[in-house]
């Protein structure tokens, strides 16, 4: 193998491992057993088993974000919904080793490479696109990043679930994603408002609340 090839063979066996066994479990003697090579060639291209996780990481990361960051752009509102959706998922599907490795827990001198930053760079772009939609509808801008927040929240929590279950279809989970997100969207409150009119004794709770009365007094 070139030296190019050599180092392609390790990232793909060390992805495998990591998504497996996670990074503590995984051993540079493994590493290198399974690509046939000595221990020294492993340190030779990545300088450790640190090195090797970083770069698969960094790959793991680029290629997700990209995904994501295409699906933001020269769309309508709706159909960017879907396609973050289906980016996501398109990714679990394609890339699950990859995917695992994102969501386990990362070395503890690890200061970057995170899912968590991953998602935080996803919000960051979703609370743009979203602090254009308020301005031009007269809302508050600044609470653009809180809904950011919602919305890839709840696409990130989902696809982390579907990643084992793997049912509906990822076509079926990112309709119904959008379904809730678009239709809740869509009639947004300029000024929504917690209701006043729970009391914060349970008894006087409206009869058709959870945990209220029914008609004849009795708890539903």
């Amino acid at each position: 193998m070139t030296g190019t090839q050599r180092r392609r063979q390790l990232i793909e066996i060390g992805r495998a491992l990591f998504a497996e066994r996670g990074y503590d479990a995984t051993s540079i003697e493994e590493i290198a057993l399974r690509a046939q090579v000595s221990k020294p060639v492993v340190y030779e291209h990545f300088g450790g088993k640190e090195g090797l996780y970083a770069v698969v990481v960094d790959r793991e990361m680029s290629m997700l974000l990209d995904m994501i960051t295409s699906s933001l752009t020269n769309n309508r509102s709706r159909v960017r919904l879907e396609q973050v959706a289906l980016a996501l998922l398109t990714y679990i599907e394609q890339r699950t080793d990859g995917f695992r490795i994102l969501v386990r827990d990362q070395p503890v001198s690890s200061t970057d490479g995170r899912y968590s930053s991953l998602l935080n760079e996803a919000v960051s772009q979703v609370a743009h696109l979203l602090a254009g939609d308020f301005d031009r509808r007269g809302f508050d801008t600044s609470l653009a990043g809180l809904y950011a927040q919602a919305l890839v929240g709840m696409v990130a929590t989902t696809a982390t679930w579907w990643l084992d279950v793997r049912s509906p279809s990822k076509e079926v989970v990112a309709a119904h994603l959008v379904n809730l997100c678009w239709n809740g969207l869509s009639h947004l409150e300029a000024d929504p408002q917690l209701s006043s009119e729970w009391p914060g004794v349970p008894e006087s709770r409206p009869a058709n609340s959870p945990g209220g009365q029914d008609s004849s007094g009795n708890h539903a």
